[in-house]
């Protein structure tokens, strides 16, 4: 399947897709996070403290009066240092494949469209998903799946594979740090066309040299979540 495809069929239903977070344009705001080397006043050190750097995630969004924050998607991240989960083999993994959506724990997480429960893990390594949800999708000819990583452990609590799941139904939350592989609470979604063999997980993060190849089978996610427009 061709990414071209996904994106066109995503865009033509763009108008059906129910929010994934509650958010009110009218009313609430985003803040674009930016973890590249470009952020100066982001340190190593408060990476790799997940209460320091909680603290500066909800800093930076009561200061800018913000509901979530969120940003990702093809960025080269200096913040996957903080653990040698990313750094297996010669070139470390540092390139973002998904959007993150930064918010409180407990937050809700809906489904943008029907779908089935194709699997779940709990993914429980120092910087993984944590708790992990996989759906799968069909929109005319076209399947593709959605991940959701670092929920809750209710969240895959008496799931099972092949459940059926309607558009807007709450199905999962943002999860806290000691089931969301130790991280500030936060969402990572991402899209995915060919889930190969992969069974409750999937690489939300490669090696820059193989951009390409991993883009190509994760179109933005921002296709499904259209948040980017109120920045």
């Amino acid at each position: 399947m061709q990414k071209i495809s996904i994106v066109s069929v995503l865009k033509k239903h763009q108008a059906t897709f129910h929010p994934i977070v509650f958010f009110q344009p009218s009313t609430d705001k985003l803040f674009p996070f930016d973890f590249t080397a470009n952020n100066k006043e982001l340190t190593a050190e408060t990476i790799a403290d997940t209460e320091s750097f909680a603290n500066y995630i909800f800093s930076k969004l009561k200061t800018n009066h913000c509901k979530y924050g969120i940003g990702g998607y093809d960025e080269h991240r200096t913040l996957y240092a903080r653990s040698n989960h990313f750094d297996l083999g010669e070139e470390p993994r540092r390139l973002h494949l998904g959007i993150d959506i930064w918010g409180e724990a407990g937050t809700k997480i809906m489904a943008p469209l029907d779908a089935i429960v194709h699997s779940f893990a709990f993914n429980n390594n120092d910087s993984d998903y944590g708790a992990t949800i996989i759906l799968s999708h069909q929109l005319g000819d076209i399947s593709f799946h959605t991940l959701y990583g670092h929920l809750s452990l209710n969240s895959i609590k008496n799931l099972h594979e092949g459940r059926h799941i309607v558009a807007g139904e709450t199905f999962s939350e943002f999860g806290m740090r000691f089931e969301n592989g130790n991280w500030p609470p936060h969402l990572h979604f991402q899209i995915i066309l060919d889930m190969a063999a992969w069974q409750g997980d999937y690489p939300g993060v490669c090696r820059f040299s193989e951009r390409e190849k991993w883009l190509g089978n994760s179109p933005d996610p921002d296709l499904i979540l259209q948040l980017n427009q109120y920045l």
